[in-house]
């Protein structure tokens, strides 16, 4: 029996969470090395940094393997929001790492220390650097492509280690060269400062899908534009819902139809529009309430000729 879409798409996302754990132990065991030999604050502030990225990647595995959970009596409406709230755990991990590196760094400011070997430890986390660019952007690109709150969120915070570890590698590799060892601690204030940012860019878009923001106004414009072109027959739809969680679209409206129309037609018209929308938007949950004709609204879409839309 062939594979449906949803199941290709949760066996795609296990995949990506599972080789983002592995991603994220072979970065943290080669940032824990460059700490090791250089005693570096920044450094250490950066393998602190990836020790969430491996606490994410397994939060990520289980908010996937959660959300793949069909529909029960007690969540009717399936499990999606499972990666959201993966995602709003992520976000408060990588605030809390935050301010665990800005005080790393006030106490490097207090307690200055020389750094040993920079460079065996900048090569060590540059390897990490690379490594995680290379996932970070795979995450990304495969996150929005199949709509996945955990991943595009995981993809974020991996790259928000990358930007830090470029920044990290091209300071410290200045103290041995300036002898300015009051870089250490500014550079992991720095990080602090950018770990902060990601974390609050993730949390604001975690918290809009939990509340069911609209989506942007490109997907409401095709929404409107499939209905009129397979609503043949019908009148008018108005009152159209609809919100994005993960990968499933959940879209509701009323469809006013003629009165002496019968329900076979009805169901037909239905079944093409319910069609056209999961061709355009991909995996949807559509909820169609029929009406007659004095039920039309002037706010709705308007049907003349069973496919102008106005």
């Amino acid at each position: 029996m062939p594979e449906s879409e949803g199941e290709t798409v949760n066996r795609r996302k296990n995949l990506i969470a599972w080789v983002s754990l592995g991603v994220s132990l072979v970065a943290l065991g080669l940032k824990y090395a460059a700490w090791a030999v250089s005693g570096s604050i920044a450094l250490k502030s950066d393998a602190l940094e990836t020790v969430i990225n491996v606490a994410a990647a397994i939060g990520g595995l289980w908010a996937i393997h959660l959300a793949e959970r069909p529909a029960d009596d007690n969540h009717t409406y399936g499990h999606y929001k499972a990666e959201y709230l993966s995602a709003i755990i992520e976000s408060a991990m990588v605030l809390v790492t935050a301010l665990l590196i800005a005080r790393e760094a006030y106490e490097g400011f207090v307690h200055p220390q020389n750094v040993d070997a920079p460079w065996l430890g900048l090569v060590l986390n540059g390897v990490a650097t690379a490594v995680n660019l290379a996932w970070g952007l795979t995450m990304l690109r495969i996150g929005r492509r199949i709509r996945s709150p955990a991943l595009v969120a995981g993809g974020q915070h991996v790259l928000s280690d990358v930007w830090t570890g470029f920044g990290l590698v091209a300071g410290l590799a200045l103290i041995p060269l300036t002898g300015w060892h009051w870089l250490d601690p500014t550079i992991a204030a720095l990080i602090a400062v950018n770990v902060l940012r990601v974390g609050w860019e993730m949390l604001r878009q975690s918290v809009s899908g939990l509340m069911d923001e609209a989506p942007d106004s490109a997907i409401l414009s095709r929404l409107n534009e499939v209905i009129a072109e397979k609503a043949v027959g019908a009148l008018e739809a108005h009152d159209i819902r609809i919100r994005e969680v993960g990968a499933i679209t959940f879209i509701e409206f009323h469809l006013v139809v003629p009165g002496t129309m019968t329900v076979a037609v009805v169901h037909d018209i239905c079944d093409r529009i319910e069609a056209g929308l999961r061709n355009a938007l991909g995996r949807c949950v559509i909820n169609i309430h029929v009406e007659p004709e004095h039920k039309a609204k002037d706010s709705g879409i308007v049907l003349a000729h069973a496919t102008r839309c106005y």
